[in-house]
């Protein structure tokens, strides 16, 4: 069945069959990313009385799950999702309902807290990029890729908006670890009904492909240097988004505005993402992935220049929104970019690289931010944040040897082996 259509749209690819399912399925177990982080905190804090201990303790979680996730990554692209990807979950949600039973527990060894938060951190099952490489299958049309990234990243927007919404009606009824474990809930749930999705299923691991072997190294290093653009304008993104949360709140107190007024400049960062996003995968784009994104990081950090030059809230809101409205095309083109430049049995990799470059650049950005807003005028601190996002605009790219020879895949619209979008689900994904 050919999925090329005319006239592209949402619909149409959530028209491809079982895609659908596939969908709805990655969304409810990353919906756990969305309720973890807020859960866990209040969980720890509760049971140390320490905001110092909590911090450190979800910074061993968070580390760990960051750092690891290409290794994560690579076992999918070798082994399949089925036999990577559910093990991990069902991990990670045991190791997150030890560590709620643990918090439960009156007396309770700091030491254990941060090994048990430390090893789920690790297990951490990478749904976000395997949904991206089921998309890559399902969808050889470049411009139904575009949509479905586009879709993929507002729906993991949304998420990471509801998440805590939902948090904040559990712990108004019950103990804040209760949402610990419904996440773990989630993420278990998800993942069996995704892998077992005909579409996930379909995919063949890398070492099942016949005459696979190790890659040249020649070709390993132009996949590496392809690979920098998108991965250093994520970072960059990153950054300059972890830190517009501390100016906005540092901004409001400056003011007098309180915190409500902080609350409503983020909910307007977000709103302008998904705006954008949808947009963004909406556009029939006449010039290359390679091209574009560029210009999006820049935009980012030219809108984020001007909103510390924001007189008061009023101006502020459009000017922080008019900045979100380049966030979620960035980091789709940079996902289609990495994409692009993924050969066979990488494309879970490729794709978790520039994940957990946008997950680094926003905690270096937090920690940085941190420093300078206490040393710096407000205005000049919004300056440098988006100062880091234009600066990655600046990175050259590079396309791989196979992109260069297919003519630039961002302006196919049909499948290609040397593009890296295979034109059957036969190839390798994560």
């Amino acid at each position: 069945m050919s999925t090329r259509s005319p006239r592209p749209s949402y619909a149409a690819v959530l028209r491809v069959p079982h895609a659908r399912r596939t969908f709805a399925a990655a969304l409810v177990g990353r919906l756990s990313y969305g309720t973890v982080s807020l859960a866990l905190m209040l969980s720890l804090t509760r049971s140390t009385g320490s905001y110092a201990v909590a911090g450190l303790v979800m910074a061993l979680f968070g580390a760990t799950g960051v750092f690891l996730s290409p290794y994560r990554a690579s076992l999918v692209d070798r082994h399949g999702a089925r036999r990577a990807l559910l093990p991990m979950a069902l991990l990670y949600a045991a190791l997150l309902c030890a560590l709620a039973a643990a918090c439960r527990r009156p007396g309770t060894s700091e030491a254990v807290l941060a090994l048990i938060a430390a090893f789920a951190g690790a297990c951490t099952p990478p749904l976000g990029p395997t949904m991206r490489a089921v998309w890559a299958e399902l969808l050889p049309d470049r411009a139904l890729l575009q949509r479905a990234y586009g879709l993929d990243g507002v729906a993991e927007e949304l998420l990471f908006v509801s998440g805590p919404l939902l948090v904040g009606g559990i712990v108004a009824v019950a103990p804040p670890t209760v949402g610990v474990v419904l996440s773990a809930v989630l993420v278990a749930v998800g993942t069996l009904a995704f892998v077992t999705s005909p579409a996930a299923a379909a995919l063949r691991p890398a070492g099942r492909e016949k005459n696979a072997g190790p890659a040249p190294e020649g070709r390993a290093d132009g996949q590496a240097r392809a690979l920098l653009q998108p991965v250093l304008v994520a970072a960059g993104v990153g950054v300059s988004v972890s830190a517009v949360d501390l100016l906005v709140v540092a901004y409001a107190g400056e003011r007098g505005l309180g915190d409500g007024a902080a609350a409503w400049v983020l909910a307007a960062l977000s709103v302008g993402s998904a705006v954008g996003g949808l947009v963004n995968g909406a556009v029939a784009w006449s010039s290359p992935t390679r091209a574009r994104l560029p210009y999006f990081a820049a935009g980012l950090g030219l809108c984020l220049a001007a909103a510390g030059l924001a007189p008061g809230l009023g101006t502020l809101l459009p000017a922080v929104m008019c900045a979100g409205l380049f966030v979620a095309p960035a980091l789709t083109t940079a996902y289609l970019v990495a994409d692009e430049s993924a050969a066979p049995g990488f494309r879970v990799r490729a794709g978790t690289w520039c994940n957990t470059a946008v997950n680094a650049g926003g905690s270096a950005g937090a920690a940085a931010v941190g420093l300078l807003v206490e040393r710096l005028p407000l205005p000049v601190c919004f300056a440098v944040s988006g100062a880091v996002a234009a600066a990655a605009a600046l990175v050259p790219g590079r396309r791989s040897g196979a992109a260069r020879r297919a003519g630039g895949a961002g302006q196919s619209s049909s499948p290609s082996p040397s593009s890296g979008l295979p034109a059957s689900s036969a190839s390798s994904s994560e």
